[in-house]
C-alpha cells in the first residue's frame, strides 16, 4: 500500500492525485539527476499551520536554478502560490515536510538547459526518536565533494549520491549516519545536514569555505545561539581529531531539526547523552517553529 495515495501533488501547473505525477524515465531529470529541490518544513502552531522560512528557502531554490543554467527559472514569487495551495488541500494537521523540485524534463541530453518543469509534493513528518535520543555517526571514507567538483551551495539532486554513499555506508557499519570530512580534511556536514559541537564552552561549527551547504537551519542556529545562549559562535576549520574533545555535538537540518550526536567511531560524546547547550537550542528552536515564541524575524508564514 502507497501511504501517501490519498495525497494531492501539484505538477506542472495541475494539482493531481498522487500516483498521477509522472516524469519520463528518458528525461534527464531521471538519466542524470538534473534537477534542484528545497526542503521545508511547516508546523502546526495554535494559530494554525506556519511554514518556517518560506522566503529563503524559494530564495535558494531560485539560485539553484541559475547556477544550473536551466533555461526558464521558477521566481519564488511563483513558486509560493501553489505550495500554499498545496499544504491546504491535503488539510495537514501535524508537522509537514515540503519538497519543491524544479528539473529538466524532455527527453534531451545531459547539457539539456530545458523544457524546465515543476513538482511540489508535501507529507507529514513526525519527528523521529533519535531527535531526542541522539545518535551515532561514523566518520565517513567517503569525501565531501569539493567546490571544484560539483556547487556544493547549490541543492541539486545529482549532489546527494555523495551523502548516499556516506549514509548507506554508515548504517551497513551500525552507525544512524555518517559524518564527511573535505578534501583539506576537515570536517564538512552530515549527509544533508550541518554539524555543529560545542568544545571548552564554546559552541562551534564548520564554516561556510568548508564545502558545506549554506543551510538556512545552521543560519537559525547561530542567531538563536546569540539570542537564547548568549553566546557568539565560532565558525572555523575544525580538524577530526577535535571531535574526540567535544563535550556536545549535534546536526541541523530542516529535516533533521537539532538532532544530538552521543557516539563518534564509537566514542562517546560527552555523557553520552544530549548535553545542555544542545537541550536549550533544542527548546528554543522547537518554541520558535512551532509559534510559541514570538516570530520576531518573521520567519513564519501563515498557511
Amino acid at each position: 500500500m502507497n501511504i501517501h495515495e490519498n495525497l494531492t501533488v501539484y505538477f506542472n501547473g495541475e494539482f493531481l492525485p498522487w500516483d498521477e505525477a509522472r516524469v519520463h524515465v528518458f528525461s534527464p531529470a531521471v538519466k542524470y539527476g538534473a534537477g534542484v529541490f528545497e526542503g521545508i518544513c511547516a508546523y502546526m502552531s495554535e494559530s494554525g499551520m506556519n511554514i518556517f522560512r518560506l522566503r529563503e528557502h524559494l530564495e535558494r531554490l531560485e539560485h539553484s536554478q541559475r547556477v544550473m543554467r536551466f533555461e526558464r527559472i521558477f521566481t519564488a514569487e511563483e513558486v509560493t502560490k501553489p505550495l500554499k495551495e498545496l499544504v491546504r488541500q491535503n488539510n495537514f494537521q501535524e508537522t509537514v515536510h515540503i519538497r519543491p523540485t524544479v528539473y529538466v524534463d524532455g527527453t534531451g541530453e545531459s547539457s539539456a538547459l530545458g523544457p524546465i518543469g515543476l513538482s511540489i509534493t508535501a507529507v507529514q513528518r513526525p519527528r523521529p526518536n533519535i531527535t531526542m535520543e541522539g545518535c551515532s555517526v561514523q566518520v565517513s571514507s567517503w569525501q565531501r565533494l569539493s567546490d571544484l567538483s560539483m556547487p556544493t551551495r547549490v541543492k541539486a539532486n545529482a549532489n546527494y549520491n555523495n551523502s548516499r554513499f556516506a549514509a548507506t555506508q554508515a548504517k551497513v557499519d551500525g552507525y544512524t549516519t555518517a559524518l564527511m570530512l573535505n578534501a583539506r580534511g576537515h570536517v564538512a556536514e552530515g549527509p544533508g545536514m550541518c554539524f555543529f559541537m560545542v568544545r571548552a564552552g564554546n559552541v562551534v561549527t564548520p564554516s561556510i569555505t568548508s564545502s558545506i551547504l549554506e543551510s538556512i537551519t545552521r543560519d537559525t542556529i547561530l542567531q538563536l545561539c546569540r539570542d537564547e545562549l548568549g553566546l557568539e559562535p565560532v565558525e572555523r576549520d575544525v580538524d577530526r581529531s577535535e571531535l574526540f574533545s567535544a563535550s556536545e555535538a549535534f546536526f541541523c537540518g530542516t529535516a533533521w531539526e537539532i538532532t544530538p550526536i552521543t557516539n563518534i567511531d564509537g566514542f562517546v560524546v560527552g555523557d553520552g547523552t544530549p548535553g545542555a547547550a544542545t537541550r536549550k537550542l533544542q527548546s528554543a528552536y522547537f518554541d520558535l517553529v512551532e509559534g510559541r515564541t514570538e516570530d520576531r524575524r518573521n520567519w513564519l508564514t501563515p498557511i
